[in-house]
């Protein structure tokens, strides 16, 4: 099974930001906000964040904002809530939030041109409590969460109204105790996390029914020791994120066998050039390498800091955003 190899995968992930202008640069370049929070998220569980200039990165992020309040995934390129959270959350690991104007993200500013109009978080939520991401109007449960977690950092969730946003992730619950992207969606790892996620932030967790959730959470370890994000599909190392971060929110998490978990994961590593792949033997990439380690961190790896399973982030570092005077 071998260990982490934690030297290795600092120097991937700063390789990764070198590259810039490779293939997969190029055509990543949308979700380079994303790609930083990964990177840097995973640089901080592996207490290495040190490893890179963290002004260069504070100035980058904040050429990235619109008017409107929004962030996007690079410079000139259009805000949306997945790129707004991922500044936020890389901001709270540098402890400098207080760049931010946390109202102008939160309230209503609409930045006005032609036909065009672009609010901030609380003015991307709908009548019927469920958020868009953006101006064009795309409903996903994913992005109630972005809004409440991201709205929670900033300590604004009552900029928003919060009993009509649970009521509407409550309505994306299915009989099999799963949640979907929208009312009726099929259940999948990656919206349970986001609903599940949000129902946690607001204290909402009765809203979920633990025992039927779990036994469907539990169901996706695989006999690698793997997890999928839903039935008859292949592991991915992701999932040791999505799945393993609900199951502890609901108290579930005792029900899936960790070691194979923990080895799986292990034997996904790239231990010569570092990072982690979606399976064993595949091409590793900064997404995998992130959710690999939080997932290893919720597995209570040795060495590596301890992650908040609600909040994607540091548990040093929520308790400095919400403890913190």
């Amino acid at each position: 099974m071998g260990e982490l190899v934690v030297d290795k995968h600092v120097k991937y992930i700063l390789s990764v930001e070198k590259r810039k202008d490779s293939f997969e640069s190029v055509v990543l370049e949308h979700l380079r906000m994303n790609g930083a929070y990964w990177g840097l998220a995973t640089l901080d569980l592996l207490g290495k964040l040190d490893a890179l200039d963290s002004n260069e990165v504070i100035e980058w992020i904040m050429k990235c904002q619109h008017e409107s309040g929004g962030f996007a995934g690079n410079i000139g390129h259009d805000p949306h809530l997945l790129y707004t959270l991922s500044a936020v959350q890389v901001l709270a690991l540098f402890d400098k939030l207080n760049v931010l104007d946390a109202d102008k993200i939160a309230n209503c500013h609409p930045f006005l041109g032609l036909l065009n109009f672009m609010p901030d978080i609380s003015g991307l939520q709908n009548e019927d409590g469920s958020f868009s991401g953006d101006e064009w109007g795309e409903v996903d449960s994913r992005f109630s969460y972005l809004a409440i977690c991201c709205l929670s950092i900033l300590h604004r969730l009552d900029k928003i109204n919060v009993e009509k946003a649970v009521n509407y992730i409550a309505s994306c619950k299915n009989v099999d105790g799963g949640f979907g992207c929208t009312p009726g969606g099929e259940s999948h790892a990656g919206q349970i996390f986001c609903c599940v996620g949000a129902l946690a932030i607001t204290g909402s967790l009765h809203h979920v029914d633990k025992d039927l959730l779990g036994w469907w959470l539990c169901e996706r370890q695989v006999k690698s020791g793997g997890l999928n994000g839903r039935p008859e599909k292949l592991p991915d190392v992701c999932y040791s994120w999505w799945v393993l971060s609900s199951l502890i929110m609901i108290d579930r998490v005792h029900w899936i066998n960790k070691d194979k978990l923990v080895k799986f994961i292990l034997n996904c590593q790239d231990t010569e050039n570092g990072g982690i792949s979606d399976r064993p033997e595949d091409a590793v990439d900064v997404y995998h390498t992130y959710f690999g380690v939080a997932g290893l961190s919720l597995l209570e790896y040795p060495g590596l800091k301890a992650i908040d399973p609600a909040h994607a982030l540091p548990v040093d570092v929520v308790n400095r955003i919400f403890f913190q005077k």
